[in-house]
């Protein structure tokens, strides 16, 4: 049972290893991308500006049915570089950062998992430390007790972490579990 649940745990930590790890190398890859499409949009933008201004200065040098039709053209066409702006501001705001914001938000998890890996591979060396305990001496029952009651305090630990309950309730189980195993200490 015990064996069974370990495994579980782990196929879930490695699915999400890999999940932080599929996160973190895409949502990089989308926000370079995005980054650059919005740099170059915007590049688009600055060189249209320059055409319109040009348009200007031609256009004041021509006759007046050129000139209003030459500064016409440039009028619309700045329009569009105004509609060019608010693409690159658009995408700038609700694409690349939020984007962005992911980068510490898988940081932040990553370091969740290590801190979760952590506390996991000290779990496992305690209990195969106790099961070495029991196959030595099974007669001492105060070291196995005492193993046991830090493995349940850590287990009401992390069920009160994981489901942010009511302390209440988890503490009241735990002060079971202490006078369950005092009395286990004094039939010793």
């Amino acid at each position: 049972m015990l064996r069974r649940s370990l495994e579980n745990r782990d196929a879930q930590t490695r699915q999400l290893q890999d999940a932080v790890t599929n996160v973190e190398k895409h949502f990089g890859e989308l926000c370079q991308i995005f980054a650059a499409y919005v740099r170059k949009t915007a590049r688009l933008r600055d060189k249209a500006d320059l055409l319109v201004n040009e348009i200007n200065v031609y256009a004041s040098t021509e006759t007046p049915k050129l000139k209003q039709g030459l500064k016409t053209f440039a009028d619309e066409f700045a329009k569009l570089q105004d509609y060019r702006q608010a693409e690159v501001e658009r995408l700038e705001a609700k694409v690349v950062e939020p984007l962005k914001a992911y980068g510490t938000i898988v940081k932040m998890k990553r370091d969740d998992l290590k801190a979760t890996l952590t506390a996991r591979n000290r779990e496992a060396k305690q209990l195969t430390q106790l099961e070495r305990t029991r196959q030595r001496n099974p007669s001492d029952r105060h070291v196995i007790v005492s193993f046991e009651f830090g493995s349940l305090k850590r287990y009401f630990v992390r069920q009160k972490l994981n489901y942010k309950g009511p302390q209440w309730m988890l503490l009241e189980q735990l002060a079971i579990w202490r006078r369950l195993l005092t009395a286990l200490k004094s039939r010793k």
